[in-house]
């Protein structure tokens, strides 16, 4: 195996590792990420989440999370596609965000809104 084909390999690798270890949520609600490019030269990666995660009302935020965990944490990646195949935005229509009846914060002068599950 040539260093560049271990390389390769390398960062398909890291970018799996990297999903399982920060986003088991994804597993045990019944989604499932996967990639399905990755061009190294660009340093670009897209990233499917399927199952329960195409009708969540919080993958606006699993997405958002991706996006700027897995730059910080992997150098060759540079950005990040995320999409649970119903435009990109988790079928909220882009400008919407999750809502969490009943849920607070521990700091009630916070107005961040509710926290990820992650």
């Amino acid at each position: 195996m040539s260093t560049e084909t271990q390389g390769a390999d390398d960062l398909d690798e890291r970018v799996m590792n990297f999903l399982r270890r920060n986003f088991p949520q994804i597993q045990m609600h019944g989604g499932s990420a996967a990639i399905q490019n990755l061009d190294r030269e660009s340093g670009e990666v897209t990233i499917q989440l399927g199952g329960a995660c195409s009708g969540c009302g919080i993958s606006p935020m699993t997405i958002q999370a991706i996006k700027s965990r897995m730059v910080k944490e992997i150098p060759e990646i540079n950005q990040v596609h995320a999409e649970t195949g119903m435009g990109g935005d988790g079928g909220m229509g882009g400008g919407m965000s999750p809502s969490f009846p009943g849920e607070t914060t521990d700091d009630e002068s916070s107005d961040e809104g509710p926290q990820a599950p992650f």
